[in-house]
């Protein structure tokens, strides 16, 4: 009990230390797995799962990748398909034979283990790769590429190791050539056949009725166990292309909705993830530090600065990438949990065998996954930046509802630097911010493809403002996934107020932030805005500052945003954030004319 609860508390801490102090969460999992294990000898998993090991690791796994697959849109594959199916096959092949002759000739590995550790290396680890992508946010099609590349590369690498191991020990050329193309034909059948049937098993459940509300996440759980356990005892490690190939397939259909199943996902993943790391961590040998030399150093650097450029050059040759884009790939490639569950998995299997050489693969595996998430989860997000792939922190607003009042206070911000879109689906809106020169998207903010279709290039708040309280806290829930709940923001609701019933008032846990201050609902704002009152960009200083700004205006101005030098820095007023502001920020307010 101890020792699962100390997997669990450990795992949960580094993850918010690594959230609060801005580091790769890996790094700081696979530190506190490290320090439980070999160094105080608190947790030694072999003892505390035994033979339950292998089959926990596998299932955790297998939910992940599921919850990539959710991830994942067919939608983005007509800009990028060609490259990303390039990046699967050709930077696959690369990674893998290349790597295995750097492992053999740097490492002194012999050739078979040497070609099985090529093959685990091959995946790039979407645990990795999606919270740098949030964290960096690139524009354009990069992200997409990446998050590609990195969630379809992980049941191939699985497929490529159990075929490389079954070859190891064939007796003949013959027979491991035979074996190979069997297994890579039964793994893709097979993966996709149970993926897709499990997935429209579960769609015609779920439409029909048959599994009531509450039941709906741990059915979805179990259908993913069923499809890893079923695809993986037909043919080895083909249960990760099934539910790689699960998960898309019910991201990309129409008949039922599965948001409530990808959220339940998402929490269950950052379980897992946290429990995987300081469990396969605290297995690492206490010598692990004998087997970092020149050579295993040589090994890393190879890989990150030779092995990956030479797969993303190869692969991207005829495409319509340009420099900045291929760069960007070429340093993007960092190793997760897969490879740390894999080569976990494979070294118990070779030394079962009787491989002399099996105790040498864990940790090699683990140098190159703290080395690669070191190195590009440090410098991936100012690389981008460099590049003119993704923009500093972004401030600029997302506003829903394109009122002329709105549309006047995005002018406003647009004028002090910021970048602004205004998304509505009434015509005479859209109209009315055209003429004012803003950037618009006609669309019902609830849509299901409208995530898809919007560029939130540089916007980093959401401002929810149109006339209906119920459409501006569901726009709310709809994006704070991507912006973060801090940065989601509606105007006060019409109901429940002082002359409404409290009943009416929608949750807090379903709204956004109450955007400017209780007082300020839609209509209130309407009613300023016809009596007169403008939108008021007042730069304040030591002779000028906000003691006298409210001397001069009194009640008649209402603060709405404060902003600094260049576009850096937007603070937005709300009901809990009522800040003060300084000399050298510039206050945007709406003065009544009253």
């Amino acid at each position: 009990m101890i020792g699962i609860a100390g997997i669990i508390a450990l795992g949960i801490g580094a993850q918010w230390l690594a959230w609060r102090f801005r580091l790769p969460s890996i790094l700081l999992l696979l530190l506190l797995g490290f320090i439980a294990g070999p160094v105080t000898g608190f947790l030694n998993p072999d003892v505390l799962f035994g033979e339950l090991f292998l089959p926990i690791v596998s299932l955790s796994v297998s939910i992940i990748l599921f919850e990539g697959g959710l991830s994942l849109r067919l939608s983005e594959l007509k800009e990028v398909g060609r490259v990303v199916l390039n990046l699967i096959t050709i930077g696959v092949v690369i990674t893998w034979l290349v790597t295995a002759v750097l492992g053999h000739h740097l490492l002194g590995l012999d050739f078979s283990s040497a070609m099985l550790l090529g093959a685990i290396l091959v995946v790039t680890g979407p645990t990795v790769i999606g919270p740098l992508l949030m964290q960096i946010r690139p524009v354009g099609r990069i992200g997409s590429i990446v998050k590609w590349e990195g969630i379809v590369n992980d049941p191939i690498g699985a497929v490529l190791a159990v075929l490389v191991f079954k070859v190891t020990l064939a007796s003949g050329f013959k027979e491991a050539t035979g074996l190979a193309a069997l297994g890579i034909i039964k793994a893709v059948f097979i993966g996709l056949g149970v993926g897709l049937a499990i997935a429209a098993i579960l769609i015609v459940l779920l439409k029909r009725y048959w599994i009531p509300d509450f039941l709906h996440n741990s059915v979805s759980l179990t259908m993913v166990i069923l499809a890893f356990t079923v695809s993986d005892s037909l043919q080895n490690e083909s249960g990760l292309l099934a539910v790689t190939v699960m998960g898309i397939a019910l991201a990309n259909q129409n008949a039922v909705s599965v948001r409530h199943i990808v959220e339940f996902k998402e929490s269950l993943r950052v379980l897992l993830i946290s429990s995987l790391f300081i469990i396969l961590a605290a297995r690492l040998p206490g010598n692990i530090f004998d087997y970092i030399n020149p050579n295993s150093l040589l090994f890393l650097v190879l890989l990150i600065l030779f092995v990956r450029p030479l797969a993303v050059l190869s692969s991207t040759l005829a495409s319509r990438l340009v420099l900045p884009e291929k760069a960007f790939l070429a340093w993007m490639a960092p190793r997760g949990i897969v490879a740390a569950a894999l080569c976990s998995i494979f070294a118990l299997r070779l030394e079962e065998a009787g491989n002399t050489q099996a105790h040498l693969l864990v940790p090699i595996t683990f140098l190159v996954i703290t080395g690669t998430v070191a190195v590009y989860g440090l410098s991936a997000s100012p690389l981008a930046r460099w590049l003119g792939l993704a923009k500093p922190n972004p401030q600029g607003c997302l506003f829903i509802g394109a009122s002329q009042w709105a549309c006047e206070i995005a002018a406003a911000i647009r004028e002090e630097g910021y970048q602004v879109l205004m998304v509505d689906a009434n015509w005479m809106n859209i109209s009315t911010a055209r003429k004012m020169g803003l950037p618009v998207f006609r669309a019902n903010i609830l849509s299901k493809s409208v995530l898809d279709k919007i560029e939130l290039d540089g916007i980093g708040y959401l401002l929810a403002v149109t006339p209906n309280d119920e459409v501006n806290s569901l726009a709310a829930l709809h994006f704070r996934d991507i912006l973060g709940r801090s940065n989601v923001y509606q105007l006060s609701p019409m109901s429940g107020g002082k002359e409404g019933r409290k009943e009416d008032v929608i949750s807090e846990h379903l709204r956004g932030r109450t955007l400017f201050g209780p007082e300020e609902t839609y209509y209130s704002m309407t009613s300023l805005f016809d009596s007169g009152a403008v939108v008021k960009r007042t730069h304040l200083t030591d002779d000028f500052d906000y003691n006298a700004f409210r001397s001069m205006y009194g009640d008649k101005a209402v603060p709405l945003f404060l902003t600094g030098k260049g576009g850096e820095e937007l603070v937005v007023y709300a009901e809990d954030n009522v800040p003060t502001p300084k000399p050298g920020q510039t206050l945007v307010s709406l003065v009544s004319g009253k």
